[in-house]
């Protein structure tokens, strides 16, 4: 990134055939920090660093009192996988798995054969361990001085018996609010704060007494929970200290990480996936959708696969912390999206547990390496039943500390309509022929937006900024055009009625990438996304599957734009970069382009205006 201008005074303007060489940019951009908040894992750094910090997003924290009862945040379990329609679930989804595997061709023109689960059943139940050495090597943490608190892989090795509660705070990317133990925003924010300077002064040797001399950059979801990010940017100016900070989405930072101007991004992260179209640094807010599952689902499944076909480490427990590490371990080792692999085969894993021999283990897999990762495509093999499954970006409830919100602007622009209407039919009636002669344009006020049909779902308030909508615009894409002689009523109970259905199914992956891309408003524009969908984010780290997404998405795609697009591509690992790190490194382009002056909030005026500095300063309509 080659940077010319950055600093808060008028003066610091460099320019690239300059003689001159001004340290202002590196001192300024040293004293930036970057943090990227993910459900699984936090990055976190310096612009200047080539690379974050990552570090398990968990805190261990201390029970206050003796015989307190112990409360540990899942990892793998979720809502929704112990209802008595689960297990069908994931049968059918097994089945349609198991057809799209058969019915795809390898790439020397053969069906693959199938490979039963019985097959390698019978080899994997007489497989005994093997003794590799009597000490794993491996420790619980050392709890012993009684500290309050712990933070990343010292949290993950807490000996269960010790008197810790196990904290995840982020939980598909929101903050993990909930009933239980430490579940009140207040003690999630507290986790964040304590998480997030531990790193700081442990990782990045920064005193916190400093940290007001420091600026931060915060990447957040694209749809996101405004109440949270205000809570979140409080915390870090006021609590933390940090002088000024950014608020940006990870898709649009992520186009910047991977120096791509157009894209339909696709964040496949732990938890959640994340689509959302970005034009020239801009998300279209249509575009986005949330999808309630990413690589911890895939990692689940495989365990369900894996005792299909006997897995020898029967003492597997999704609910023990260090079993899931071993299956995440599992996961990314084993399995693929290369359907030219097929057969079965023989493979060996070793077990390291603290106060236990280390073990080494055979075992034989066919498909179960290949159908656990098809199950982003086809969810239902989750096995999820009653949960939403479908997350869509809603319009603000509003906030009382802004009252000039998008509710202020639609309740204005609507009465500008009705007065330019008002004169427009005066107009009309004074000539001759009376309004039907007249000009219909002043017609159409924004109580009419919900009824235009699909890409015209928003109302540009305030120039190309405005991207207002009458509740969610995907629902727009949903009903597409209604009768313009229906009850607002019941065309709002029709809309909700269809936004559930919508929400409770689970999109597969490429399904939600052709949904996403045809909530576009042109076709200029989706024909950008279609030749440039940028995969990042842990959950897709799979061999072979770029090839994979690439075929299904040109088998799927509308025909009329595979006329159109001259080339579908998916990029997943741009400039050979690690996918995870690409929108925290986007944050740190971010840093250092010249437009970023406009969008800082300074600590003072967080204090004296609040939220309304997010609306004012965001690339983003808040």
């Amino acid at each position: 990134c080659a940077c010319y201008s950055f600093g808060d005074t008028k003066s610091n303007k460099y320019f690239k055939n300059d003689k001159k060489i001004d340290l202002t940019f590196q001192i300024q951009s040293n004293f930036i920090i970057v943090v990227h908040p993910g459900s699984r894992t936090l990055c976190i750094g310096r612009a200047t660093d080539t690379l974050p910090v990552t570090v398990p997003h968990v805190i261990a924290r201390r029970h206050k009192q003796s015989g307190q009862p112990r409360y540990e945040d899942p990892w793998l379990l979720r809502e929704g996988l112990n209802k008595s329609e689960s297990n069908e679930q994931r049968q059918n989804g097994l089945k349609m798995v198991d057809q799209a595997i058969w019915s795809k061709k390898m790439s020397n023109g053969v069906r693959r054969t199938p490979v039963s689960a019985e097959q390698a059943r019978a080899y994997n139940c007489q497989i005994r361990p093997a003794v590799l050495d009597s000490s794993s090597r491996v420790k619980w943490t050392n709890t012993s001085h009684h500290p309050p608190h712990l933070v990343g892989e010292e949290a993950l090795h807490v000996n269960p018996s010790d008197c810790y509660n196990i904290h995840w705070p982020v939980v598909r990317g929101q903050l993990n609010v909930h009933s239980g133990p430490g579940g009140s925003l207040t003690a999630v924010l507290a986790d964040l704060e304590t998480i997030w300077s531990h790193i700081i002064q442990k990782h990045l040797e920064i005193p916190l007494k400093d940290l007001k001399y420091y600026r931060c950059i915060l990447l957040v979801p694209d749809i996101y929970n405004r109440q949270h990010i205000k809570e979140v940017v409080n915390m870090l100016l006021l609590n933390m200290g940090f002088s000024a900070i950014i608020v940006h989405q990870e898709s649009v930072c992520a186009t910047f990480g991977s120096g791509l101007s157009s894209a339909c991004v696709v964040d496949v992260g732990d938890q959640k996936t994340s689509l959302c179209c970005v034009e020239d640094g801009v998300s279209h807010r249509n575009s986005r959708l949330c999808l309630a599952y990413g690589g911890s689902d895939v990692t689940r499944t495989f365990l369900w696969l894996l005792q299909r076909a006997g897995f020898p480490y029967r003492d597997c427990q999704l609910s023990s912390r260090l079993d899931c590490q071993l299956l995440q371990h599992l996961k990314e080792t084993f399995c693929h999206l290369n359907q030219d692999i097929s057969g079965l085969q023989d493979h060996e894993f070793q077990t390291r547990f603290p106060e236990g021999p280390a073990l080494l283990y055979q075992i034989r897999l066919g498909d179960e390496k290949l159908q656990a990762p098809m199950g982003l495509f086809y969810p239902t093999t989750f096995g999820i039943v009653g949960q939403k499954m479908t997350l869509l970006q809603y319009r603000s409830q509003g906030d009382s500390e802004d009252p000039h919100d998008e509710h202020y602007l639609l309740a204005t622009q609507s009465k500008q309509d009705q007065s330019s209407k008002s004169a427009a039919d005066r107009k009309a009636l004074s000539r001759p022929g009376g309004a039907l002669d007249g000009d219909m344009s002043g017609q159409v006020g924004s109580g009419d937006i919900s009824d235009l049909p699909r890409g015209c779902g928003s109302i540009g308030i305030g120039g190309a900024q405005g991207e207002m909508e009458l509740g969610p615009a995907q629902a727009e894409c949903l009903i597409g055009a209604g009768d313009m002689e229906e009850p607002l009523s019941a065309h709002l109970s029709r809309k909700t009625a269809i936004m559930s259905q919508f929400e409770s199914k689970a999109l597969g992956l490429d399904k939600a990438i052709l949904h996403s891309i045809d909530c576009c408003a042109s076709d200029e524009t989706k024909r950008k996304m279609y030749s440039s969908i940028l995969v990042v984010g842990g959950g897709l780290m799979f061999h072979g599957a770029q090839e994979f997404l690439l075929h299904r998405i040109i088998n799927k795609m509308p025909p009329s734009f595979r006329r159109l697009v001259d080339n579908v591509e998916v990029i997943t690992r741009p400039k050979d970069m690690d996918p995870r790190l690409i929108s925290w490194k986007g944050g740190a382009v971010l840093a250092c382009l010249d437009t970023t002056q406009e969008m800082w909030i300074h600590q003072g005026e967080w204090q004296r205006f609040g939220v309304r500095m997010l609306r004012e300063r965001a690339a983003f309509v808040w």
